[in-house]
């Protein structure tokens, strides 16, 4: 399949579906832990509102399907009505922007930990097999822990996970009628990547089930096709995206043939886009350059030419838009998209220091420089609302800057 058009850029438009979005700079999807009691509160609202821009794409945080997803401190779910109610706060602020925005849906699966299960209950998996101790998990009084081993669900208790996810999605697009505007999220992602519940599924480094859902790559997509399935049933293809990341071993999720795992979701999206006569909203693929850091710390080698192969494989493959993440920069998103690498671009931790990133890539102004220390804390504002926009820095930013 041909991609890309001579001339197109970050700031060319793109019809995403139904929606016309004015650029190609997305906000990825990042746990930010500012979520008391579960539910999105007015920081929220600010955060998301302040990266809103007329015709851009946003992707919520990793958000909640069920109480027994809960993994980190203070993330948001969509299985209440009181966090439905929230986030249609936030989605209100950024349609006010012009913006469209997709809600993440997250299951943690075995990344979790009793302190976060009701009743102090055993994580969920599709395996008994804990996260090695290489990883630690962060508990609620900012202290880190080891991860414990976890429950591997029984065949007979997976529909009812299927269906968490479908109500989830039901949820996000709650439509609700307010002096004559309907509100409610414009679609949902499903999040099947970075070590979490469905991806514990997919990657053969965990799960080492013997029923319909283990062994080969056939088996190992059955979980992941039957939340999609489930969900596109309930709110429709056009509104439904998926995540995944073959290549990254985030909590020890890794693969033998990463390449064979990744065409294999592929080829099962396209065969369900065929089969229902709709689109998928877009495929999200994680670039392996976003576990380089820890590769190199493992002394995993993993050469730039067999990371592009892969990308552009699955860029290949997938027979619809394809929006890549995972170490993009202002030059390499350029590229990608020059290219016809991809489609559009989503951005993290830039994102998170610049609340007006996709100005700064337009005019190539500097960026703000992101504090990791402020990532995951539960202060609303500090690391999270505060970053200045161009031309508004303050010595408060120098302030910060030193944390």
């Amino acid at each position: 399949m041909a991609h890309g058009e001579e001339g197109t850029t970050l700031f060319t438009p793109y019809k995403l579906g139904k929606f016309r979005l004015s650029h190609r700079v997305v906000l990825a999807p990042m746990v930010r832990c500012r979520a008391l009691n579960k539910v999105p509160t007015e920081a929220h609202v600010v955060y998301y509102s302040q990266r809103s821009t007329q015709g851009g794409f946003l992707i919520t945080e990793g958000t909640l399907v069920a109480p027994n997803g809960h993994g980190l401190p203070y993330c948001p779910g969509i299985y209440t009505d009181e966090q439905v109610e929230g986030w249609r706060k936030v989605v209100d602020a950024v349609h006010a922007k012009g913006a469209i925005i997709f809600c993440q849906l997250w299951h943690g699966g075995r990344a979790s930990h009793p302190v976060y299960q009701p009743g102090g209950g055993t994580p969920i998996s599709s395996t008994e097999k804990p996260i090695s101790n290489r990883w630690r998990i962060l508990m609620p009084d900012g202290s880190y822990g080891r991860y414990p081993p976890p429950r591997a669900l029984a065949a007979s208790e997976i529909p009812e996970v299927v269906e968490h996810y479908r109500q989830a999605a039901l949820n996000a697009i709650r439509a609700v009628r307010i002096l004559d505007v309907v509100t409610g999220f414009d679609g949902i992602e499903i999040h099947g990547g970075h070590g979490y519940l469905i991806d514990q599924f997919l990657k053969d480094g965990i799960n080492d089930r013997t029923d319909k859902y283990g062994g080969p790559l056939a088996n190992r997509c059955k979980f992941l096709m039957e939340v999609l399935h489930a969900v596109v049933s309930a709110i429709g293809a056009e509104r439904v995206a998926v995540r995944i990341s073959p290549a990254i071993d985030h909590f020890d999720a890794s693969d033998s043939d990463t390449l064979s795992l990744g065409l294999a979701v592929v080829e099962r999206l396209n065969k369900l886009q065929k089969d229902i006569g709709s689109q998928l909203t877009y495929l999200h693929v994680t670039h392996p350059r976003y576990a380089a850091r820890r590769r190199a710390q493992s002394r995993v080698q993993c050469s730039e030419g067999e990371e592009a192969h892969l990308m552009r494989t699955l860029r290949n493959a997938f027979q619809g838009t394809f929006i890549v993440s995972g170490g993009y920069n202002r030059e390499l998103g350029v590229e990608a998209v020059a290219k016809g690498d991809a489609d559009l671009v989503s951005y993290g931790r830039h994102f998170i220091s610049n609340p007006d990133l996709v100005h700064r890539f337009k005019v190539n102004a500097p960026l703000n420089k992101y504090v990791r220390a402020t990532f995951y804390t539960q202060d609303p504002v500090v690391g999270y609302t505060d970053y200045p926009f161009l031309g508004q820095e303050t010595e408060d930013t120098e302030s910060l800057s030193r944390l």
